[in-house]
């Protein structure tokens, strides 16, 4: 079974939209989280749906500890394990929606491929659980739970254990005032 780790972002915050992708492409953690020993080897490369305004595919590493025989696939926080659109086409879309206060159809995130975009139903699905009328703070505590949801196969999402992300999140998603 693959293990998911995700990378730290190392692109500027000013060129975060367009350049997160290639700054963590090549990035290979070397501590296994498994046995905690800097024994991580490349394993392989592979290509990764991640639409937004900047990229259709992007590429990601893969990794393997020979001394726990686990397999690891090394993804940037921006483009969620499972999914077709990167966080900033889903923030982007969010945004559109609750603070432009478009319609679902209107909500569409800019894409680089323009036959790639998503569903009305689709953006409803990335909002459920979120209520934009809540002061900032809680909508951001909100934001980062559905985030969580995301990351996590289970309903159990912990906001707490992303707090790695509040950064992130602030610089996508300008809260409402």
């Amino acid at each position: 079974m693959t293990t998911i780790l995700f990378i730290p972002l190392s692109a500027p915050l000013h060129k975060l939209e367009t350049d997160w992708a290639e700054e963590c492409a090549d990035v290979i953690l070397r501590r296994c989280p498994v046995c905690d020993r800097d024994s991580i080897v490349g394993h392989g490369r592979r290509r990764k749906q991640a639409h937004d305004a900047s990229h259709d595919r992007i590429g990601i590493r893969r990794g393997r500890c020979p001394g726990c025989r686990k397999t690891f696939t090394f993804l940037s926080p921006l483009s969620l394990p499972c999914t077709h659109y990167s966080l900033l086409a889903r923030c982007q879309a969010l945004r559109r929606r609750f603070t432009e206060h478009c319609s679902w159809e209107e909500a569409i995130p800019t894409l680089k491929d323009p036959n790639r975009v998503p569903d009305p139903s689709t953006l409803r699905r990335w909002a459920r659980g979120l209520d934009p009328s809540q002061a900032a703070a809680s909508f951001l505590r909100h934001t980062l739970a559905r985030v969580a949801h995301w990351l996590t196969p289970r309903d159990q999402a912990n906001p707490k254990a992303l707090s790695w992300l509040t950064p992130v999140l602030q610089v996508l998603w300008p809260l409402r005032r």
